[in-house]
């Protein structure tokens, strides 16, 4: 689809975790029109978090960046995937759609969140900061990693079976103007076929697609730029060159057995996560990980930028917060902090949120629930009616910023899926930071 859209590029299958994140510091970047991930998320939270390590950071974070799904979430695909007007789309039909957006062209921008760490080291989020059983069972899956997506399914069902609660404390920065209540949208935008892949005749350019193997790829690959500015990106690290189940019964967690207030999780060190492409990148091939277990480490897997804008919100990790913030202190089963409207491909976890509403959505379970009840809210989540369940435990809200303060001594916490260092971190939303190739929206004025 790439080659008949015209679309020069090279390919570079990365080899290593974060092999991405040394290619883009390496890139020559105005040479390419785009730096595109052929994989999971945890692949463009390098590209991303490479760019913004860049001395150069404030032009590099400018790059537009896509994804090709080909990993276990796919997360952002599935948000791309809604914004382009899609059904829903697992596996092969996912990849499709979001190839066909990627060869239609157009960008998005795409808010960033800075994650400040205990040891005072920053990252950057695309997607979500996740605390208690999402983070548990993305980590605690890695071992089934074989499985595609279908290592969440077992995890989700061997994390309910040893379901844990954690003492912490929540505190965020509410935005001021609260976006419409977390409902999801009427209806699903139109099906892949009634889209077409030139909507409106494209200027003429003459394209020649090149074709390289990895073997004789050297990274800087000086090229003519082929793409016109209104062409569709690359792919994986690719650089371009040129209806509701009936949910009912109880919440309460009565008759289910307590829930441990101070689980022992050990941690998985992050399996090789796919490689970088660059002009394209594409993802190593997904090995099972290890099964055996490690305990977390202070260096975690997960890639550390040293750049990026400050943080004008946030007051440092360990000092008080400034007045008008919001702070919620309790045991908690989980915390989920997302940017994007996707937490997987098929899980909607904020039906209204937008790549650029310029807030980062703060979605809670307080203890208390039963399993039986956690679950009926992961189904309703496939469709994004969670928030019309009318569940005591689940709480949201909108922020701009927040701070995460973890009062169980073990537990597990990650960034876009990686797992990084447990204790106290707080995050700013920088909106509008990064740009995201998305393709055109398939409906006016719905975006994920």
């Amino acid at each position: 689809m790439i080659s008949e859209a015209g679309l020069s590029f090279n390919l570079i299958q990365t080899e290593r975790q974060n092999h991405a994140r040394e290619l883009v510091q390496g890139l020559r970047l105005s040479e390419w029109d785009g730096i595109v991930t052929v994989s999971g998320d945890g692949l463009l939270y390098e590209v991303l978090n490479g760019l913004l390590d860049r001395p150069d950071w404030e032009e590099a974070v400018k790059m537009p960046v896509g994804i090709l799904p080909c990993g276990s979430g796919n997360a952002l695909a599935g948000a791309v995937n809604q914004y382009g007007g899609f059904e829903r789309a697992l596996g092969i039909d996912l990849l499709l759609n979001c190839s066909l957006l990627l060869c239609r062209g157009g960008g998005h921008p795409l808010d960033l969140l800075s994650v400040t760490l205990a040891s005072g080291s920053r990252c950057f989020s695309f997607l979500a900061v996740a605390w208690g059983f999402v983070s548990d069972v993305d980590i605690q899956s890695e071992r089934f990693r074989a499985l595609g997506s279908a290592r969440f399914t077992l995890g989700t069902v061997l994390g309910l079976a040893t379901l844990h609660t954690y003492r912490g404390r929540l505190s965020y920065l509410p935005a001021t103007v609260e976006p419409a209540s977390p409902t999801p949208a009427h209806g699903l935008p139109r099906a892949k076929s009634e889209l077409t892949l030139a909507p409106a005749p494209a200027p003429p350019v003459a394209h020649s697609p090149l074709h390289r193997s990895v073997s004789d790829l050297p990274l800087p690959l000086p090229q003519p730029a082929l793409m016109s500015p209104g062409s569709p990106e690359p792919p994986p690290l690719l650089s371009i060159n040129g209806g509701d189940p009936e949910l009912a019964g109880d919440w309460a967690a009565a008759g289910d057995s307590p829930l441990s207030p101070d689980p022992l999780l050990p941690s998985l060190p992050g399996s090789p996560k796919a490689a970088l492409l660059s002009p394209i990148t594409e993802g190593a091939p997904e090995m099972p990980a290890s099964s055996g277990l490690l305990p977390p480490t202070p260096d975690a897997p997960a890639a550390i930028s040293t750049g990026g804008p400050p943080d004008h919100l946030l007051p440092p990790l360990g000092t008080p917060l400034p007045p008008g913030w919001v702070t919620l202190e309790g045991d908690f089963v989980l915390m989920l902090a997302i940017s994007p409207s996707h937490l997987g491909a098929e899980l909607v976890a904020a039906p209204h949120a937008r790549f650029d509403d310029g807030l980062v959505h703060l979605c809670w379970v307080r203890s208390g629930i039963s399993r039986a009840a956690l679950l009926r809210l992961f189904l309703a989540m496939e469709r994004g009616n969670q928030f019309s369940l009318g569940c005591p435990q689940l709480g949201y809200a909108a922020a701009h910023a927040f701070r995460l303060e973890p009062l169980t001594p073990r537990g597990v916490l990650t960034v876009d899926g990686e797992q990084v260092e447990y204790g106290p971190l707080q995050a700013q939303v920088h909106p509008g930071l990064g740009t995201l190739l998305t393709g055109p929206p398939g409906r006016p004025g719905r975006e994920p």
